[in-house]
């Protein structure tokens, strides 16, 4: 039961953005475009609001946005 708890917490503590991508493309369904280190950077560029405090990434709050952004941008 603990890795049940350790697994869903993953999505709501903040991360840096190396282990959110890390995260992301562990999880990512077969078919959708992966997240490149370059491309969050842009992501963040793009959507700054989503950034505040010290600009950490959490699975909860960023990764549908960035699955529909980067369905548009991932051959940037």
């Amino acid at each position: 039961m603990k890795n049940k708890i350790d697994d869903t917490a993953i999505n709501f503590v903040e991360v840096p953005l190396s282990k959110f991508a890390e995260e992301y493309n562990k999880n990512i369904p077969d078919g959708f475009p992966h997240a490149t280190l370059k491309i969050l950077q842009k992501f963040k560029e793009a959507y700054p609001t989503l950034f505040k405090d010290k600009g950490d990434w959490t699975v909860d709050k960023h990764r549908k946005k960035l699955m529909d952004w980067l369905a548009s941008h991932h051959e940037e």
